[in-house]
């Protein structure tokens, strides 16, 4: 498994992360199993969030893990995410630090190593955010922080407070769900894909060294759900399957290959609690996609170039 730094100050983690929003569903013994495989994979980094799961939170199933397999502890950079409340965000002070006291008793934890903070808000004070992350550096609560959902406008009005750096900012992203590269495919064209959705953020993540950690990967939108098999992307599949047929691994490991190839050294979350899936996208890494078979991936989804 490759390893990469992440942002332009943090810790060498695989360039894989291990996402387990779905993970409250399973029982502890499955997610240690889930765990175990990815070690033996290479990928040493796990994506959280405070609102994943619900009342049955996958924080808590994780801490389950931890209390159960305590030699696990530290055989992970582990990151989690604050900010989305029922029917508002809520970037405050009082909230950033509730947050993380709660995230570290689920986990079973002494300290998070990345923080995110989940979703713009709009009502967010820089000042705010920079006295919770000071006081939470000082106290050894978080050890790196980052961003998710923003663009580099409002990266940037973070950045005039806080003292940090600010290493990630997590982004909706797929062979189907790509405005970041469209936009800058198709600049100064007039047609939908050169409208700018999100600033220049991968231009800016990469002068700035910003690692954009995609979601939802083999996802075309939320509505349709995943483009793999799906009647709407016919040809699409019919590359992926080619391409799968020919290196020898899923259509979907082809589909992360499609993030990989890309310079600005993407780390891709999974969603798939199932350890042999895991495997069989961990094996993206075993190819690198040719500049015309990424395009023609592309193309397929239904883009064009100018």
């Amino acid at each position: 498994m490759k390893k990469i730094k992440l942002g332009a100050s943090g810790p060498q983690v695989s360039q894989l992360a291990l996402g387990l929003m779905r993970s409250s569903a399973y029982e502890a013994k499955e997610m240690q199993a889930l765990l175990e495989k990815a070690l033996e994979l290479g990928i040493n980094f796990v994506d959280n969030a405070d609102i994943y799961g619900g009342e049955h939170s996958s924080e808590g199933i994780y801490g389950q893990v931890m209390e159960q397999a305590p030699q696990l502890r530290d055989k992970f950079v582990v990151q989690t995410k604050c900010g989305i409340c029922q029917g508002y965000y809520d970037s405050s002070y009082e909230h950033i630090m509730e947050s993380v006291d709660t995230s570290l008793k689920r986990m079973k934890l002494e300290t998070i190593d990345v923080l995110l903070l989940h979703r713009p808000d709009a009502l967010m004070e820089p000042e705010e955010i920079a006295r919770a992350f000071d006081e939470l550096t000082k106290a050894g609560k978080v050890k790196y922080f980052g961003v998710s959902n923003m663009n580099p406008g409002q990266i940037e009005n973070l950045k005039r407070c806080v003292s940090q750096d600010l290493l990630v900012d997590q982004m909706q992203m797929s062979i189907v769900h790509s405005p970041m590269i469209d936009a800058g495919i198709c600049v100064n064209m007039t047609e939908q894909g050169a409208i700018m959705r999100d600033g220049s953020l991968l231009d800016y993540a990469q002068v700035h060294g910003i690692t954009i950690q995609p979601w939802s990967i083999v996802q075309a939108s939320w509505a349709q759900g995943s483009f793999l098999d799906h009647p709407d992307y016919e040809a699409l599949n019919q590359v992926l399957q080619r391409l799968s047929e020919k290196y020898n691994i899923t259509k979907a490991a082809v589909a992360v290959a499609w993030l990989l190839r890309h310079p600005a050294n993407l780390q891709p979350i999974t969603g798939t609690t199932n350890p042999e899936h895991l495997a069989e996208l961990a094996r993206a890494f075993d190819i690198r996609l040719t500049r015309p078979e990424w395009y023609e991936l592309y193309l397929s989804a239904g883009k064009k170039l100018p």
